[in-house]
């Protein structure tokens, strides 16, 4: 390993370094193309600063003078990005490293300026660098090695586009690292279309996958969500804790809660400006907040030092979300609880997410309130204070206290200080894990008790239904539909059971005419009324199932007398035989006709010189000459397209016009012919084009 590398390790307290680490340090391995999967937590960041080192740095660990940058790294959000650049800065300090930055959300022209200025190493997200590309604002020609950390999370999110236009900019010499929690087909495709004999290596295995963390499956009554996040936090009390919601309203939802019950809470969400979220991760760094909630935007990347509590206030679409949530804790050998609030309603849900993640969980339900309190009063007497030595100013302040009250009174005081610092505990209901659905018995009928049948003389036929039939007899019998039992409509009555104590009221009301508002007449029975198995109602498949009818083969078809038989049976007479005859097809030639049909009409047959000769007409017998006069349309006009002289028209001297004129129409018998539209003043003007 590098010299510089080495002790960057050794001051940040590294002694031992992780399975993916030490895979991609291996000597074997330098200047090969990497396609790593590893589990979250596992060290990748500092995995491939180690790897990319042998590549970028000088034999001496050194960099030169920062100008065009070296290294590239890709990451998929804001916050990994800045996270990567952090982790990079103190691993290669002793290499007199100059890092920069270009990410969505910051200024583009200090991003610019810094870049102008020189830089080592770059570390980006996939947009903003896109730009930077196509602005000329960073020049890649030096690049030597390009790393894409989590590869398949780029893809999900939707920059294929941008990281093939990315790869595709950078030199052809350069090392292409990808690390990835999987490497799905689509990574698979892209490290083929974009690496060389890339070396896979493999360190991430699903058995014993997230071995640090704890996962606990809290099962609460669906309104004691809130209750059950709210008494988690204080129980475990974190030094930082993550809550996850699936959407930005309960996001927003969740942090006013909390923050009303006293906790130091921050959000971070994609509705956020890029400083409100680097604000909030830094307040969880730095302590003055402890919880934050947080939408999947976080579920990636975000490593914070003292995280050691995650809940998850809804569960996840996927066990890959599940997984990737609760990488957050338990990283780099650290112990981390992961606790997913699972409503009643939910229950199914996170039991297929557990099997489907390959995880096992406890089940169990939310700390309760008194639990809360016995937790808080164990950390009260196992707290460090009561070991440390006081010093004079606290001893004579606390003598002073003893003289005026007595110790009872003071430890009593200590601890309404001490619970008053935080949120009291929620009550949680008991929760009821209820039958499954398979075991559930069927509900039992309830006895309708005596009653008395009355028929009414309408029925199916009639459209009765009882929406209406029920509202009229309440209304004729001044009763409720609780003493109306079972209508059973017939085809030509409906039947109806009235509860036995309300029958004399409701006769009262009825009247003695025992008419209903004058559409149906009431009659008392005797007793039950005989009802036959109606069955449910025929439906359309009833009807398509129905059995083929047999119409029997051809030859038996064939065989049975015709329906429509000609009534007189005898012989034609003879003057009509011969026309018969000459009608009549040729023996065997329906048969040839169905063995092979012809492909062309078949031949008219020949009906003597008469019909087929044309005949010639006589020539016309008008003026000398034989000359036929022009032909005459419907209009009356010629079809002669010679003006003619005036007069040679129609009789009484008018003028004939064109054949093309058009504004001249029939003139029906005692009225006059109305003008065109479009058309000019006058009978001879010529059409206009276009729509008249």
């Amino acid at each position: 390993m590098i010299t510089t590398l080495a002790d960057a390790l050794t001051k940040q307290g590294y002694t031992d370094l992780t399975p993916v680490q030490e895979a991609v340090t291996d000597e074997a391995l330098v200047g090969q193309d990497l396609l790593v999967s590893a589990q979250t937590g596992s060290g990748k960041t500092v995995g491939f600063g180690l790897a990319i080192g042998p590549t970028i740095l000088s034999e001496d660990g050194q960099f030169g003078p920062a100008g065009a940058p070296l290294a590239l790294i890709i990451a998929p959000t804001r916050e990994l990005a800045l996270q990567v650049k952090r982790e990079l800065q103190w691993l290669y300090a002793g290499a007199g490293a100059t890092l920069a930055s270009c990410v969505g959300g910051m200024d583009f022209r200090d991003e610019r300026r810094s870049l102008e200025r020189g830089a080592h190493i770059v570390v980006a997200t996939p947009g903003r660098l896109r730009d930077h590309i196509m602005r000329n604002t960073i020049d890649l020609s030096e690049i030597k090695a390009v790393v894409l950390d989590e590869a398949d999370e780029m893809l999900d999110l939707g920059f294929r586009e941008d990281l093939e236009f990315i790869l595709g900019e950078a030199p052809e010499t350069r090392r292409t690292l990808m690390f990835s929690a999987t490497v799905p087909p689509m990574i698979a495709k892209l490290a083929k279309s974009y690496q060389r004999d890339a070396v896979r290596i493999a360190t991430a295995t699903k058995e014993k996958q997230h071995s640090d963390i704890e996962y606990r499956a809290l099962s609460v009554a669906n309104h004691d969500v809130d209750a059950a996040i709210i008494n988690v936090l204080r129980y475990y009390d974190a030094p930082n804790a993550i809550v996850f919601a699936n959407t930005r309203a309960m996001v927003t939802r969740l942090t006013t809660r909390l923050s009303n019950r006293g906790f130091a809470v921050v959000a971070l969400s994609g509705e956020l400006s890029q400083a409100e979220r680097s604000n909030a991760l830094q307040a969880m760094r730095d302590g003055r907040a402890k919880v934050c909630v947080a939408t999947d935007v976080a579920a990636r990347g975000i490593d914070l030092p003292n995280l050691e509590l995650v809940i998850h206030a809804e569960l996840p679409t996927n066990a890959e979300t599940l997984l990737h949530r609760s990488g957050r804790t338990g990283r780099a050998g650290r112990k981390g609880i992961s606790a997913m609030i699972v409503p009643a309603k939910m229950k199914r849900r996170g039991e297929n997410l557990l099997k489907w993640g390959k995880l096992t969980a406890e089940w169990s339900v939310p700390p309760t309130a008194d639990e809360v309190t016995a937790k808080d009063e164990e950390r009260l007497l196992t707290d460090a204070v009561w070991s440390e030595d006081f010093t004079e100013d606290e001893q004579a302040f606390a003598a002073r206290l003893l003289a005026q009250h007595t110790p009872e009174k003071i430890a009593a005081a200590y601890l309404r200080l001490y619970a008053g610092k935080q949120s009291a505990p929620e009550f949680i209901s008991e929760y009821k894990d209820g039958p499954a659905a398979k075991e559930r018995k069927p509900r039992e009928a309830k006895s309708f008790g005596p009653s008395k049948w009355f028929s009414v003389d309408v029925g199916r036929e009639g459209k009765a239904e009882a929406r209406w039939l029920l509202p009229m007899i309440c209304k004729a019998g001044d009763i409720t539909k609780n003493e109306i039992g079972a209508i059973r409509i017939q085809p030509n009555e409906t039947f109806v059971e009235i509860s036995e104590p309300a029958v004399a009221g409701f006769l009262r009301a009825v009247g003695s005419d025992m008419r209903l508002e004058n559409q149906a007449t009431l009659t008392a029975l005797d007793g039950a009324p005989q009802l036959g198995e109606r069955g449910p109602r025929k439906t359309k498949r009833d009807y398509d199932n129905r059995p083929k009818r047999d119409h029997g083969s051809k030859s038996q078809r064939d065989s049975k007398p015709k329906r429509h038989a000609p009534r007189d049976q005898s012989p034609p007479p003879p003057s009509q035989q011969d026309d018969i005859a000459a009608i009549q097809p040729i023996p065997g030639a329906a048969d040839d006709h169905k063995a092979r049909k012809p492909r062309h009409k078949p031949e008219r047959r020949d009906h003597g010189e008469a019909l087929t000769e044309k005949r010639k007409k006589p020539p016309y017998k008008g003026k000398p000459g034989g000359k036929k006069p022009p032909h005459k349309g419907k209009s009356g006009f010629s079809s002669d397209t010679k003006p003619r002289k005036p007069g040679a028209g129609k009789p009484g001297g008018k003028p004939a016009g064109r054949a093309t004129d058009t504004s001249k129409r029939f003139t029906p018998p005692g009225g006059k012919s109305k003008p065109r539209k479009g058309l000019g003043k006058g009978g001879n003007a010529t059409p206009r084009r276009g729509k008249s």
